[in-house]
């Protein structure tokens, strides 16, 4: 059975469809990577898959409609971490990382167990953040904020992550760091990860599958290979984006 699975996902504001019957099956152990230009509908349908858009269509978690869950049952199943974080309370980095763990607890005051607290510890470390652990969020950098409800994320340990643009705002070093934790975070537990991003070669480096998409509907859908091919982008972007790359990569080359 599917973890997740989209059959004919359609999400409309008023007359207009921003997501068109997009159907897609994801399994344990794959990384999706939702890529298309601006205005495809990729954070559309990770908005509506964790709740916070209306669509028609079914949406299924292990074969159960998503949005028969209850919002602590569905904290232990998935887990979403979106490109921007507005903050306006002076909780520590140790403070959001451990309401991760809030679906495991007896509400927001409940102690802190030892599981929660290896978590807790084990997705500071990995991220990088556990030298700022007493430090506020309030006096964060942007890729420091990112990378804090990041470990949120790994403390809350999902069985689906949900990644919108992840590394949007990390430097290269983070960019790099992030994506392979969560590589081995897809190793380590056998889980799933659908990311919405922009980066084309971190899509092809790093996903399993690829979900094409223009004006919200679908382009291809299968084995990364398959569906990032020269045809398929070209068509989509309305250029020559193998051509782009290679010339990319070329200054770098000549630089040496």
């Amino acid at each position: 059975m599917a973890l997740l699975e989209l059959k004919g996902l359609t999400v409309k504001y008023g007359d207009l469809t921003i997501v068109d019957g997009v159907s897609f099956a994801l399994e344990p152990k794959q990384w999706l990577m939702i890529v298309g230009p601006n205005g495809a509908g990729k954070s559309t349908i990770v908005s509506a898959v964790s709740g916070g858009t209306p669509f028609t269509g079914e949406a299924l978690f292990d074969g159960r409609d998503i949005r028969s869950y209850r919002p602590h049952e569905l904290a232990k199943k998935l887990g979403v971490l979106t490109q921007n974080h507005s903050v306006g309370y002076s909780f520590t980095v140790g403070e959001v990382v451990k309401l991760g763990r809030y679906a495991y607890s007896h509400g927001i005051f409940g102690t802190t167990g030892d599981d929660d607290a290896r978590m807790i510890d084990s997705a500071l470390e990995e991220t990088g953040m556990a030298a700022q652990r007493e430090q506020s969020v309030l006096t964060l950098s942007g890729g420091e904020l990112q990378r804090a409800f990041l470990a949120q994320l790994l403390a809350q340990d999902p069985e689906l992550m949900i990644l919108d643009e992840p590394t949007n705002h990390l430097d290269l070093i983070y960019q790099k760091q992030v994506f392979g934790l969560i590589k081995q975070w897809i190793e380590r537990t056998g889980r799933a990860v659908v990311s919405v991003v922009h980066d084309l070669s971190l899509a092809r480096a790093f996903g399993t599958h690829a979900l094409l998409l223009d004006h919200g509907r679908t382009v291809a859908f299968g084995p990364t290979d398959d569906v990032l091919t020269s045809e398929n982008l070209d068509s989509v972007y309305g250029m020559d984006v193998r051509g782009w790359m290679e010339q990319m990569l070329g200054q770098w080359r000549e630089a040496r």
